[in-house]
């Protein structure tokens, strides 16, 4: 009997602590994949489809062209604009700090099928004329009927409606790259600009030199020198004025962005950051959606650009319009932007060349 009891008791003996570790990683492993798949439920739940301007409606009351997202009508396929599938245009606005009007203005085509990403600016004083509420230059329709007059402003520029827009308070240019650590950029020209009024003093020269979000804010800012010979102090920083701070402005965003989506770990703070200084049309569940094809962009496929022109322009008793050169402008829209199957035309767009 005594034999019997010491093999039970045997038997009941506890399991070795490799046995032990491995059946509670075991249940960790089981809990954390509950965790993610539940996780991933509610982010496929709450992702929703953006909306698509003009799928369904003419973009311009003064075009035939009827718009549809349907590639397979019946109808006379040249009497339609097909959009490109799963493609949007997004306006991208920031304000200048000062007056309010729009300081830096650029349109977004993302191609979320291919992974292609059209990043153009348009340069803030490009004439756009409609005399009926004032804004003969586009940085100006902001002012006069808000993000909806600077959306059509802008679409009847390139040809096609605009899908959304977000519009972005500077300061969060600032905190997002402190958040990060700061940027590695190369600064394109010497820049001497001092405004005691603004208390704004920005001192850069060229060359490659880590930037906090304050000196970063600062070179894109920076469009005039104050450092020249007396009686003409103030000059243009770059050779072609303004449209070499757009370059800038554009590389800039590309270098922030690579480096944010570089530390995935700190989305906590690009969500508040978000929240607390874009303003966007885009819900929740439309970001949510784009996050997805977002990770896995090669920044090798964006492409940026300017839309050329002159910018001795004159309107009436305005000056230094700029007024864009159709045919390069079209070219560039047609490569970086058009979110049609088929070519954006001169009969499309609307493009000032002043009197």
């Amino acid at each position: 009997m005594a034999a019997k009891k010491r093999k039970k008791r045997a038997k009941k003996r506890r399991p070795s602590p490799v046995v032990r570790a491995f059946k509670g990683l075991y249940a960790t492993l089981v809990v954390f994949s509950a965790i993610v798949v539940g996780l991933y439920g509610l982010y496929k739940f709450s992702a929703q489809k953006p909306t698509m301007e003009g799928s369904e409606t003419p973009p311009r009351p003064t075009s035939n062209i009827v718009v549809t997202d349907n590639p397979d009508t019946k109808d006379d396929e040249s009497q339609y604009l097909v959009r490109k599938k799963d493609t949007w245009t997004f306006l991208l606005v920031a304000k200048d700090q000062v007056s309010g009007s729009t300081d830096t203005i650029m349109v977004c085509t993302y191609d979320t099928a291919n992974q292609k990403v059209g990043l153009v600016s348009i340069p803030r004083d490009t004439l756009v004329v409609r005399e009926g509420w004032k804004y003969r230059r586009i940085n100006a329709a902001y002012a006069s009927g808000g993000m909806e007059e600077l959306m059509a402003a802008a679409g009847e520029i390139l040809g096609f409606p605009i899908d959304h827009y977000v519009l972005i308070n500077t300061k969060i240019f600032v905190e997002l790259i402190d958040a990060v650590g700061g940027v590695d950029f190369d600064v394109p020209v010497h820049m001497a600009y001092d405004d005691p009024y603004q208390d704004l003093h920005i001192h850069f020269e060229p060359g490659l030199q880590r930037l906090s979000g304050k000196e970063a804010l600062e070179v894109v800012r920076c469009r005039k020198n104050s450092d020249g010979p007396e009686g003409r102090e103030i000059y243009d920083a770059y050779p072609d004025a303004d449209i070499g701070r757009t370059r800038t402005q554009q590389a800039m965003v590309k270098t922030v962005a690579k480096k944010v989506l570089s530390q995935p770990q700190k989305l906590g703070d690009y969500i508040r950051l978000f929240f607390q200084y874009v303003d966007t049309d885009l819900t929740l569940g439309n970001m949510l959606w784009f996050a997805e094809p977002a990770l896995g962009f090669d920044f090798e496929d964006l492409t940026t650009a300017t839309l050329p022109g002159n910018g001795n322009a004159t309107w009436g008793n305005l000056t230094y319009l700029y007024a864009l050169d159709v045919e390069d402008s079209l070219e560039i829209i047609n490569d970086c932007l058009n979110p049609y199957t088929t070519p954006i035309t001169k009969d499309m767009v609307k493009m000032p060349q002043g009197k």
